[in-house]
């Protein structure tokens, strides 16, 4: 559902206790609708997410990791010259409004204190993030609306800042007492569901919460207002008891997921509705609550989106091999058959005192068995008894060879295809455009996708990602490869050789690299770094996983081998258990 009054309330409580009194330290903004502020408290550091889109607007601390493009953004330029070190000093909402505004105490041009104020607007199809000057003038925002010619309240620079219009005919839940109340139940009109009209009638809630005081109060969240029975008791108890929740500010973080754990639904109340059909789990915030609700979700639609044409190339490659590799195995089973090739060469050649021209078929003795057997051999009538061996040893001779090159044939196509599962295990853990761009690069490189270049140039190839960087908790820098091409350049180029190297052991996954600088790492480091090769390796989700390690200098690249693919000596193994949370926790890039 998209954030009503009351949940946005609920935010605002929460963002009140967390960010009042901090500093904007970083302004990005990583996509067309998102802006992230970095910040800075006397003990902590945060990154607090404005998203005006259409389907996902919301505000929230968040933890995870945008990729920034290559130019910022005009916008985002205006926000760092007027807010970069900037404090947040109050955080307002305007009465069942989905609005924020958050109240900047900033340095103007001559190092003189003034106000700002960030104003995100979370209204359907006209959502914005709004930048004003003391005064309350627009300095500049997200989406500039209006003009002479529009009927809609106009927002744009050097305009004064208007809050949105007030739904008209609507009430604010929040004001309502025990009069006002009898007063719009008994004019209520009888052709709707309690729904409807609850929705119809005040401001502030969504249609989640609606169905759910329909369902408290009569169990039905369908339930017609012209069947109730009780003058409204029920429902005015139910809608009360809602209002109470808000107006004593005891707002939870209420998060609905389905079978596959995948989020559907959200709430500042426990929902009660879907009773069994939904998994109704409280989290630990509001922030942590949107964040795994929006941000991840819309992550994991945009690579799946971004990765579908590159998926199924890759898909598509790996099938070839399979064929290829199923073909070639049952023509080597073949070649384990052609010693009967040259047994029947020679026994046709005992016998051509009593074969002649055209016969079909020679039933001759067969000295290579045990006993008085005999054995049928087929033959060509078109050809002489001599021809007919002649083709039997030329056949035996082509199925020995044909068993060397198979078999070549064979170790190749099967480091072909471990390299193919090495690219889609890349692909599963890849975090960013930049990730799915790289990977791309990497496919035209070994031939597999073709390279698109501009008509009449060529394309300009953006900076390459670094790998992820981590620090131990006793401060030694690790570093991980996302792709094998990153892989490939920390291990054999960057590294040095008296760093220690690490991987997931017999499975696809990270290189990952302790930067040593001539010391040895200590255990905690050893182990924080093999659990980070665990997490990022195909076998996450395992509960034990083998991880070796060793001195760089035994790490080479294997012969003939792409990407990615090394051999390495005098490791030792080490086995753990993959931990998201402590890799998240030591992530530093």
């Amino acid at each position: 559902m998209p954030l009503d009054a009351l949940c946005l309330a609920a935010v605002r409580e929460e963002l009140s206790e967390k960010i009042v009194g901090s500093k904007i330290d970083k302004v990005q903004q990583p996509e067309r609708d998102v802006i992230i502020l970095s910040l800075r408290g006397h003990s902590f550091s945060l990154r607090l997410l404005l998203c005006a889109g259409s389907g996902d607007m919301r505000v929230h601390l968040t933890e995870h990791r945008f990729e920034n493009p290559d130019s910022p953004p005009m916008f985002c330029m205006l926000l760092r010259k007027h807010i970069a070190g900037a404090r947040i000093i109050e955080i307002k909402q305007p009465p069942a409004e989905r609005v924020l505004e958050f109240v900047l105490e900033a340095p103007d041009a001559f190092g003189v204190s003034s106000r700002k104020h960030l104003i995100i607007e979370l209204i359907a199809r006209s959502a914005n993030i709004i930048l004003t000057d003391g005064d309350g003038i627009i300095l500049d925002c997200l989406r500039r609306i209006g003009g002479e010619l529009s009927d809609r309240r106009s927002v744009l620079p050097g305009m004064l800042y208007r809050f949105p219009p007030i739904q008209e005919g609507k009430i604010d839940p929040q004001t309502m007492d025990d009069d006002k109340w009898e007063m719009l139940y008994k004019a209520r009109s009888g052709d709707m569901t309690v729904e409807k009209w609850l929705i119809s009638t005040f401001s502030a809630f969504s249609p989640l919460i609606c169905r759910e005081i329909a369902w408290r109060a009569y169990g039905d969240c369908d339930f017609r207002i012209e069947a109730v029975v009780d003058e409204g008791e029920a429902l005015r108890e139910r809608f009360f008891e809602i209002i109470n929740i808000a107006n004593e500010r005891m707002f939870e973080p209420w998060h609905i997921l389905a079978a596959d754990d995948m989020p559907r639904d959200f709430s500042y109340v426990n929902i009660k509705q879907y009773e069994d059909a939904f998994d109704v789990r409280r989290e630990v915030s509001f922030s942590a609550m949107l964040d795994g609700h929006y941000t991840r979700v819309a992550q994991i639609a945009r690579l799946r989106q971004r990765s579908s044409v590159i998926l199924k190339t890759v898909k598509n490659a790996k099938d070839r091999v399979v064929r290829k590799l199923a073909a070639q195995q049952s023509d080597l089973e073949k070649t384990a058959l052609r010693d009967s090739l040259r047994e029947c060469g020679d026994i046709i050649t005992a016998n051509m005192h009593l074969m002649k021209k055209g016969q079909r078929v020679l039933i001759a003795p067969d000295f290579y068995a045990q006993g008085d057997s005999t054995r049928e051999i087929i033959l060509d009538p078109k050809k002489t008894p001599q021809q007919n061996a002649a083709k039997y040893y030329k056949d035996y001779t082509k199925a020995k060879t044909a068993e060397k090159f198979l078999k070549e044939q064979i170790a190749s196509g099967l480091s072909e295809a471990e390299y193919i599962d090495s690219v889609l295990e890349a692909i599963a853990r890849a975090e960013g455009d930049r990730d799915m761009d790289e990977i791309r690069r990497e496919l035209v490189q070994t031939g597999y996708m073709m390279d698109k270049a501009p008509r009449g140039g060529k394309m300009r190839k953006p900076p390459a990602s670094s790998p992820m960087l981590f620090e131990s908790s006793s401060g030694m820098q690790i570093r991980a490869g996302r792709n094998n091409v990153q892989n490939d350049a920390l291990t054999l180029k960057s590294a040095m050789r008296a760093d220690v190297w690490l991987h997931a052991q017999k499975i696809h996954g990270s290189h990952v690299v302790i930067s040593c600088e001539g010391q040895q790492p200590d255990d905690v480091t050893l182990y924080e770094s093999a659990v980070i090769a665990a997490v990022y390796s195909e076998a996450r989700s395992d509960g034990k996983i083998s991880v070796d390690y060793t001195s760089v200098r035994n790490v080479k690249r294997q012969p003939g081998g792409r990407p990615g693919m090394v051999v390495y000596t005098g490791f030792k193994t080490i086995i753990v258990s993959p931990d998201v949370q402590l890799v998240e926790r030591l992530r530093k890039l």
